[in-house]
């Protein structure tokens, strides 16, 4: 939720419909996985394959694969209440993020 912009927008939509942990996990990530997907190509070819680049991309590798296992124990141990509270609470944690950045940013002008 935190590091796709995307995402507290789809889980305002998708946290009241009341969906099993398993089908709010799963209806994320398929409409998370069709838009990058159609971003990629684009992306693809405005990137610049460099010997940096690639280093970056295998240097992150195994942290995405600690995060989706992570989540995957994560959704195994919590059960349908814990994981609606947590992603309310990060939801709201988000939510007072931007209101500060955007009272800052209000109040610099």
């Amino acid at each position: 939720m935190i590091a796709h912009s995307g995402g507290p927008p789809v889980a305002m939509y998708l946290l009241p419909l009341g969906l099993s942990k398993s089908e709010y996990a799963g209806t994320t990530f398929m409409v998370f996985l069709v838009g990058n997907l159609v971003k990629a190509g684009p992306w693809l070819a405005l990137v610049e394959l460099s010997r940096q680049f690639l280093l970056l991309l295998v240097i992150n590798l195994p942290v995405i694969v600690l995060g989706v296992w992570s989540g995957w124990r994560l959704h195994d141990r919590l059960d349908q209440v814990q994981v609606y509270r947590a992603c309310y609470a990060l939801l709201m944690v988000v939510a007072l993020k931007l209101l500060w950045d955007g009272a800052r940013g209000y109040a610099l002008l």
